[in-house]
């Protein structure tokens, strides 16, 4: 493990060393998607960064439990159903599922838990009725509300207490009845054709805010170790769940480090779907980019940065990872003999280079300097690329299936038998019968490779 594993933390606004509760173990929660439609491009950052970010911190030696939510009730899982003519279970079914499909495709494969709040409601409850005992919770016409004015630490976390312009679009619960412009709802009452769960509170459903913090509470107690999410989600919400849980438990702070991802842009613009400027990630591939040229993308940009989206900065991860490919497809053929005490040091370099505030496009940077490095033979970098890549995620050495036709096997087999004669002026020929139609053949050392031209 990183003697000095320094993170950004949003709450200091520093670089800290970062210390887990537990030595040598972290829990980490970051928060999932609403699923009332598809995730674009925008969200994906977020999920595949810090995807890489616990394949990092596990190949650093922690062990990490990486608990991720899924916000399965709320206002816009309702209105979605009610524009669509079906129930909310539906829609909430429907969008999980294809959530959890992009997951996959992307490589997203680090997440310990998916949690549905719907799944916790007995914890929801909790949290509310010991709100309410302990003066921190009032009841109005449409449900129970955190009173900010009893929490003078609230805003920390965002340095701000009031409530902005381009908040209109932060889901705090409108209605004259509250007491301070910025309450928020922790339990909302039972509507006609809503759902609603039985509680001696008062039938209803859960504020949107409270679902984290019990689920958190419920699967790592009232303190952990990172949370993490996009940089829209400081405020309110990050900053509702650190008033909620430090004013049950009496404990601060809430947790250890908050980590937050920069947006993905669009001509200069956040890219979201309230602005109508996002791809969907079925709209991206297909297009024809793989899931790891999307990650390479995002490898690309530190986390805490914006990004800005062009097809053409795609198109360039892309070809510079199927560059990164073919480099690594050659040096796996190599026979020479690797260094072991080459490899630890250099992989130690790369561990500390990504160590200060998880700099992926450095430990990027970094690959690309190792295969030019002229110190290591071709076996040490094809070693190194590799151990690399269980923090990258880019499959390096995941080898495409591809269908070759018969035509193709054929001139394939004939091209073999020219070469062992000797006869290689015939080989060259039917290669260039190979290429075109469409394929190549790659000699690597006692044999060859067939693949897409």
């Amino acid at each position: 493990m990183p003697e000095k594993l320094k993170l950004y933390n949003t709450l200091s606004r520093k670089k800290e060393v970062f210390k887990p509760l537990k030595e040598g173990a972290i829990n980490m929660f970051v928060c999932g998607p609403t699923v009332w439609n598809y995730i674009h491009l925008g969200n994906a950052k977020t999920y595949i960064q810090f995807d890489v970010i616990a394949r990092y911190l596990r190949a650093a030696g922690y062990k990490v439990f990486y608990l991720q939510n899924v916000t399965d009730i709320d206002d816009k899982i309702i209105n979605k159903a009610k524009d669509d003519g079906v129930s909310w279970k539906e829609i909430k079914d429907k969008y999980e599922k294809f959530y959890l499909e992009d997951v996959e495709r992307l490589g997203i494969n680090s997440v310990n838990k998916y949690a549905r709040a719907t799944d916790y409601i007995p914890e929801i409850i909790s949290q509310v009725k010991r709100l309410i005992k302990k003066g921190y919770a009032y009841k109005i016409s449409d449900g129970w509300y955190f009173d900010l004015s009893k929490d003078k630490d609230y805003g920390k976390l965002a340095g701000r207490t009031e409530l902005g312009i381009e908040d209109a679009v932060s889901r705090i619960d409108e209605n004259k009845e509250k007491r301070n412009r910025g309450d928020f709802c922790l339990w909302k009452f039972s509507k006609p054709e809503e759902p609603t769960w039985k509680s001696d509170i008062g039938d209803g459903r859960p504020g949107w805010h409270i679902e984290d913090t019990a689920i958190t509470e419920k699967e790592f107690g009232s303190q952990y170790d990172i949370h993490g999410g996009g940089m829209d989600l400081i405020f309110p919400h990050h900053e509702a769940e650190i008033a909620q849980m430090e004013s049950i438990s009496g404990k601060k702070p809430l947790v250890r480090c908050w980590l937050h991802t920069g947006f993905l842009e669009i001509n200069a613009e956040k890219m979201g779907k309230s602005k109508k400027n996002f791809y969907t990630i079925a709209e991206v591939l297909e297009k024809g980019y793989a899931p790891e040229n999307i990650r390479y993308f995002f490898l690309s940009g530190h986390y805490r940065k914006p990004l800005n989206f062009t097809w053409e900065s795609l198109d360039a991860s892309k070809n510079a990872y199927e560059k990164l490919k073919n480099i690594l497809r050659e040096f796996g053929g190599s026979e020479e003999k690797k260094n072991n005490k080459n490899v630890d040091i250099a992989y130690k370099q790369f561990l500390d280079i990504i160590n200060d505030d998880l700099n992926m496009p450095r430990g990027l940077s970094f690959l690309w300097d190792i295969l030019r490095d002229e110190k290591l033979n071709n076996a040490e970098k094809y070693e190194l690329v590799l151990k690399f890549d269980k923090v990258f995620g880019l499959n390096l050495d995941k080898e495409e299936k591809i269908e070759i036709p018969s035509k193709v096997k054929k001139l394939v087999d004939e091209r073999e038998k020219a070469r062992k004669l000797a006869d290689f002026k015939t080989a060259d020929k039917i290669r260039e019968k190979i290429n075109k139609l469409g394929f190549v053949v790659e000699d690597k050392g006692k044999g060859f490779a067939v693949k897409k031209n």
